[in-house]
This record gives C-alpha cells, structure tokens and sequence, in this order.
C-alpha cells in the first residue's frame, strides 16, 4: 500500500496506479485475523480517498470507483478471513481428537521391561496424520514381554480400524493366553469378525522371557532384524512361510513359532515394509541389514532415530508408506 501509494504520487493520476492500494485488505484476508483485516482495508480506504481528492479523481467517477472497489475487496477479505478461521479451528479440533486416537491406538510402549529397553519409531505416509495402518504394542506378562508388530493391507480410516481390532484382541490375549499361538488364534478370530474380503494383516509376535531364546510367530510379516554385540547381523526368518493374519479361511497352515537366540547386548529390530521398501532415485529399496551399524548408540531411541532420519534421507524426500520399528536391546551384563 505505501508503495502503490508513493507511485502514485511520482507518477500523478494519469497512470491509474490508485486501485491498486485494495491489494493491502486482499493479502491482510490471507494471513491475518478479521479484525487485522478490516483494519487495513479501512486505511487502504483512508488512502485512497486521500489520494483521489489530492490528484483531483472525485471531480469525475475515477475516484468513486477506485473507492468502491478498495471497500469492495475490503469486505471479501474480511469474509475470507472468517470463513479461514473458522476453518483453522475445525482443523485444530480435528488434530486434537487425533492426537486423543492415537494415545488410544499407539500408546506409547514401555522404555524398559526387566532386562529388556525398548523403542519405538512411526511415521504416517499420509501428509499431516499421525496414525495409519501400522501397528506395535508391548506387554508384560506372566510369561514374559510380549511384542506384535503389524501390517494393515490399505489405508486410511478402514486400515485404522483394523489395526485397532488386533491391538485390542493383543492386550487382552497376552495377558490371559499361555503361549505366542494361542494369542495368535485370539487375534485371528477377533479380526475374522471384523474384516470382509481379502483383507488381511500382516504380523510377527515375539515373546521373550528369561530363558536365552525369543519365540517368535511370523504371520507373512518381514523377518526381525538380529543384531549382535560382535557385529553379526541377520533376519530372524521363520522355518515356513505363513499366510497373513484374516486369511486363514484359505485353508493354509498356522504358523509354527521358532525360537531366535537373545541374549544380553543382542538387539532384535521389529519393523514394517514402509521401512525396507523405501526407494532412493534410482529405485533401490532401503538396505537395512547394511545398516545396522547405526544401532550402536547406547541409547535405544537415539539409534532408532538415526535409522529413521537414514531411510528418510535414501528415500530423498517423504516416505509413500507408512514406516514402524520397534527396537528391543537386551542389556549387557555388568
């Protein structure tokens, strides 16, 4: 406005310069509040009234109309500002409410449980969410910690629900069920309910108690990644390949669980496909055993940290799935 105003005053009023102090209500309507709004278009008005009597533009209908049209764009601004923060305030209330959800869905997971710290990672794929499709959980039970990762097949609200159905048949089972298959037939059935079609989720239960082994039950999901105090790094996979959770109906084979050795500075890292199937420029999927190095940090959240800014950054920009991991570091003994 104090631009448009001092051209006009170098230029005089041949150039026709005056209407274009309105743009100052215009942008104030973008950014700011109603009232920041209205504030300025009535000094754009001032302004131009100012100005039209000074070059002489109300002697015809130039003047009249440049006014018109500052008080015009003045009262759209003040409008747009409403209907913005209007807007704003919906969407604030909505981010609340999904921050409650995901309290609720993704509680955060212990950071110890007897020998064992953990950590957890996630990262949504859809722009501004919080939860999506993937799923954790840990807990404490009287045969020892018990740990579910999972895969919802889809997005969106649909995938949401589903992966509250598994955590919620997780919790109750692991508490009350005395071995890793028996929890999975719980989760199977509760989830049969639920899902229609070929639907499924993709899982891997893990139970570690105080034995050196971790039992594991992988229902199509990507092997753990096992990391061990002398650098050895491999993929937990299991001995058959079983279909995934909710498509049992096919008749296939439950998965047999296997046993993994755990014992003290053992790391196993629980992850979902978002993670491995993260691509850099030239199509290359995220070579996580290549980088296990970055799991060195003697804190566990810190070296999950560095693991998630490293797929980000291979991917070079945004990931197009959702990504989970979840870190349990058994600690060396002293």
């Amino acid at each position: 406005m104090a631009v448009v105003s001092a051209v006009d005053l170098t230029a005089g009023p041949g150039v026709g310069f005056l209407p274009l102090v309105s743009l100052g209500p215009a942008f104030a309507g973008l950014v700011g509040g109603w009232r920041r709004t209205a504030l300025v278009g009535l000094t754009a008005c001032v302004l131009c009234l100012g100005l039209g009597v000074y070059n002489g533009l109300f002697e015809t209908r130039r003047g009249l109309t440049a006014l018109l049209s500052v008080a015009g764009v003045t009262a759209a601004g003040v409008v747009a500002a409403v209907m913005r923060q209007r807007r704003e305030a919906e969407l604030a209330s909505v981010r609340s409410i999904a921050e409650v959800a995901q309290r609720v869905l993704l509680r955060p997971v212990p950071r110890s449980a007897g020998p064992l710290r953990i950590a957890v990672s996630y990262t949504s794929a859809v722009a501004e969410a919080r939860i999506g499709g993937d799923l954790y959980e840990v807990v404490t039970s009287p045969a020892g910690v018990r740990v579910i990762v999972g895969d919802v097949q889809g997005k969106g609200l649909e995938a949401v629900e589903s992966a509250a159905v598994v955590l919620g048949a997780f919790r109750e089972a692991a508490h009350d069920e005395p071995d890793l298959p028996a929890v999975g037939e719980r989760v199977e059935r509760a989830l049969n309910r639920h899902l229609s079609g070929e639907r499924f989720v993709t899982a891997v239960l893990a139970e570690i108690g105080d034995g050196p082994n971790a039992t594991l039950l992988n229902f199509g999901h990507p092997a753990p990644l096992v990391v061990r105090p002398t650098g050895e790094v491999g993929f937990a996979a299991p001995p058959d390949r079983a279909l995934p959770l909710g498509l049992t109906l096919h008749g296939s084979d439950t998965p047999v669980p296997y046993e993994v050795p755990f014992s003290p500075g053992d790391q196993l890292l629980f992850y979902t496909d978002g993670v491995t199937e993260a691509r850099d420029a030239t199509g290359r999927f995220y070579p996580l055993d290549e980088r296990a190095a970055l799991l060195k940090d003697p804190d566990p959240e810190a070296a999950l940290r560095s693991v998630r800014e490293d797929v980000v950054e291979h991917a070079e920009g945004p990931l197009h799935d959702d990504a989970a991991m979840l870190l349990v570091r058994y600690r060396e003994d002293r």
